[in-house]
């Protein structure tokens, strides 16, 4: 039979390979679900892993997909790495989304380039706002910014819909619940013609050097970590507990909101009720997949937006429902966890019965 026995130490090498161990295990599982619909799992794979890399233009897609993922993670990163379970991460990226589009509404044909910048301090300053109600009440009064912040997605989702259904709908939009698509001068610029990749990865690769040097090369990144890993020992070296937590959600809602900037005023080009997209719930599990580092999140990023693309494609050429998507999400978060017990335990085998 089997055994888990503690390790006298954490290891590290299953705290590395936990997550390619959760990946392996997810595809495993992932074949015998192809299996079971009854499709080829061969090419079941192909779609999710290699259709999103074969050609230059599927790369580019791959991180117009992986760049809000990204930015959402590295916030939620020093959230978690802080001890602060900001869980409504999708709730900031829509605000900062719905910001960012009330400044893009602004813009005319007359309009120039300079109103990008802008519209992404807007976004930035959007998630912040939303963020900062978690920060007050579990500043305040003390309440779980697990339920506070998990609550407020709906609250924005609503905010989002009442703005689309109401009074930012497109007069000549056909009924349709949407803005009139934004400006050209909008338009957040594209690194390369023929592709959709923007800018926007470029900040988000600053945001990983950035966030290395604080968590690793700064007293202030310092302060963070001590706060959540020890907070009795943070309040004895006199780190504030309560900036700890400003710090955390304002940084993380910040991130979100930009995110969101960058979706609506690109990829997306107007506020629709779909701007929705699951980013900050899945930039969750690219945050731990990644082992909250930052270079460890952009292949964890890069892997998420694999599932995402791999569900378009599989509902659109073997007909299966895009909620596979969400499957392979799941999976992966759970194998993780599962894979992880392997850094506190390891496994014995030890016979039942016989002779002691």
């Amino acid at each position: 039979m089997l055994k888990l026995e503690p390790r006298p130490q954490p290891s590290k090498f299953w705290g590395y390979g936990s997550p390619i161990l959760a990946l392996v295990i997810t595809v495993v599982i992932g074949v015998l679900l192809f299996m079971a619909l009854g499709k080829d799992p061969v090419r079941g794979l192909q779609v999710f892993f290699w259709e999103p890399i074969k050609t230059p233009y599927a790369l580019g897609e791959l991180m117009v997909k992986a760049t809000p993922l990204l930015l959402i993670a590295l916030g939620l990163a020093v959230c978690f790495r802080s001890n602060v379970w900001n869980i409504g991460a999708e709730g900031q990226y829509l605000i900062g989304a719905v910001f960012a589009g009330g400044v893009a509404l602004l813009a005319d044909k007359s309009t120039g380039a300079w109103i990008v910048l802008p519209i992404l301090l807007a976004g930035v300053l959007g998630g912040m706002l939303w963020a900062s109600i978690v920060a007050l009440l579990r500043d305040k009064f003390n309440a779980s910014e697990i339920l506070v912040s998990l609550m407020l997605v709906y609250v924005a989702t609503m905010v989002l819909s009442y703005l689309v259904y109401g009074p930012w709908k497109d007069p000549a939009g056909y009924n349709f619940p949407q803005t009139k698509t934004f400006a050209a001068a909008t338009q957040i610029p594209r690194l390369m013609a023929g592709s959709r990749v923007s800018i926007g990865l470029v900040i988000a690769l600053v945001g990983v050097a950035a966030l290395w040097i604080f968590l690793f090369r700064t007293r202030a990144g310092f302060a963070q970590q001590v706060g959540g890993l020890a907070p009795a020992a943070a309040r004895y070296a006199g780190f504030s507990s309560r900036k700890a937590l400003w710090v955390a959600l304002l940084t993380s809602g910040g991130a979100a909101g930009l995110a969101g900037a960058l979706e609506v005023a690109g990829p997306i080009g107007q506020l629709t009720p779909y701007v929705p997209a699951g980013y900050g719930f899945a930039a969750i599990i690219v945050a731990f997949v990644g082992r909250l580092h930052p270079v460890g999140m952009v292949f964890s990023a890069v892997l998420m937006s694999m599932f995402y693309i791999g569900g378009e494609l599989a509902q659109s050429r073997l007909g299966l429902p895009k909620s596979l998507t969400g499957v392979f999400q799941g999976l992966l978060l759970f194998t993780l966890l599962a894979s992880d017990t392997l850094i506190a335990y390891r496994i014995r085998f030890a016979r039942s019965g016989g002779a002691k």
